[in-house]
């Protein structure tokens, strides 16, 4: 026992060491006195260095998982733009699909106007051969907007027909008459081409007030990213409030780049600037947007001339398609808007938008006949694929369906 507490000693503090030899000396009958203290000392120093070496081991094993919680927090936040982008991969193929089935599409969009319910309603009753039955066709015609012209055209040429007892019964005259709309379209049914050879390929896009020419180029600007085009869309329209602000907005959304100057900007250094632009870049298609005007208002009517001109400083051939842009709701009043700004600016192809509201939709055929200016595109619906290539096939078939009972 008095060995042990030697080796101790030197472990315990100075004042201790004394204390305990003069213990010792004292009461040398105590041994169970003297190693309580060093029994309470000797667990006090192994616990030390146990909790010194427990210490680190446990940071380490935090700092490694809190590593291993950041590494899939990065990795997690790195996708997310990869899967925004396989989001809008689906809208690629989504257009294509369409295509081939475009008549479904179009009925189901067309299927409420006037034209439809008028002429539909009228060979649903399968009514009898007479010359009543032919007044009944005619008013129907005029009252969807096709315009007297048109009209007259088609129910002389079915009046020739039944004299000649080519109908056998309705139906055959209802097939007549499909026939006779498809054919009046049929010349004016031609796509916009864009010619490779012409860098860059400028669309410039008027119409009057509130027709949709901004949202029919954001639309224009949809189709052509996803057929793999490079292009570049010019604000144009300086005079509306926010216009600029939302073909910005079209271009965000679609990533193509806009050029702007801002609002009460000279339009035809607009299109300057992106002339300039589009053809530093080597951009195939440059879509310049301009202001809403009345086909009346002459001063702003000669604006659009020297929008063109300024283009046309660049590239003598530019712009290369005129596209206007005409509000299918606005019946007859078309051909008078159209005729001013062919006019004023040659207009190469037409648009005719909002046809799935409350357009009758019989004015496309007044336009065909009156013009004879190609329609390259139809609105039938807000969504971006709702602006479709123009099928005279199909759109007859949406207004007038081969069934009598439509």
């Amino acid at each position: 026992m008095a060995s042990w507490f030697r080796r101790n000693k030197p472990d315990a503090e100075p004042k201790l060491r004394i204390s305990i030899e003069e213990l010792a000396a004292a009461f040398p009958n105590a041994p169970a006195a003297v190693p309580v203290e060093p029994a309470v000392e000797a667990p006090a120093e192994p616990i030390a260095p146990t909790q010194v070496v427990e210490t680190p081991a446990v940071t380490a094993a935090v700092v490694m998982e809190e590593t291993q919680v950041v590494e899939p927090v990065e990795t997690i936040s790195e996708p997310t733009p990869e899967t925004a982008h396989v989001d809008e991969i689906p809208v690629e193929p989504a257009a294509p699909p369409s295509a081939p089935a475009p008549v479904s599409g179009w009925r189901e969009r067309l299927r409420s106007s006037g034209f439809a319910r008028s002429l539909g309603g009228l060979f649903s009753r399968n009514p009898k051969l007479d010359d009543e039955l032919l007044d009944e066709i005619e008013t129907a015609l005029l009252t969807a907007d096709v315009g007297v012209t048109a009209s007259t055209q088609l129910v002389e040429s079915l009046r020739k027909q039944m004299k000649a007892r080519e109908f056998a019964d309705a139906h055959a005259l209802l097939r007549a008459l499909r026939a006779d709309l498809i054919a009046m379209l049929a010349p004016v049914a031609k796509p916009l081409e864009i010619d490779r050879g012409k860098r860059p390929f400028v669309i410039l896009t008027v119409g009057v007030n509130g027709v949709g020419k901004t949202t029919t180029i954001g639309k224009l600007a949809h189709r052509y990213k996803h057929e793999g085009r490079s292009l570049m869309l010019a604000a144009g329209d300086t005079f509306r409030a926010a216009a600029v602000a939302q073909l910005q907005a079209w271009g965000q959304r679609n990533g193509v780049a806009v050029i702007a100057q801002g609002q009460d900007a000279d339009p035809a250094s607009v299109a300057f600037d992106a002339m300039q632009a589009a053809t530093s870049r080597g951009v195939e298609v440059l879509i310049a947007d301009t202001a809403g005007r009345l086909h009346t208002q002459h001063g702003l009517m000669a604006e659009l001339g020297k929008i063109r001109r300024v283009i046309g400083k660049l590239d003598a051939s530019a712009p290369h398609e005129v596209l206007m842009v005409i509000d299918g709701t606005t019946g007859q009043n078309a051909i008078s808007q159209v005729r001013q700004f062919n006019a004023a600016v040659n207009v190469t192809g037409l648009v005719v938008t909002k046809l799935d509201g409350t357009a009758k939709g019989g004015v496309v055929f007044a336009l065909a006949r009156e013009f004879g200016i190609p329609i390259r595109y139809a609105g039938i619906g807000e969504g971006p694929e709702d602006l479709r290539v123009f099928d005279a096939e199909a759109f007859v078939d949406a207004l007038l369906p081969e069934s009598l009972t439509g």
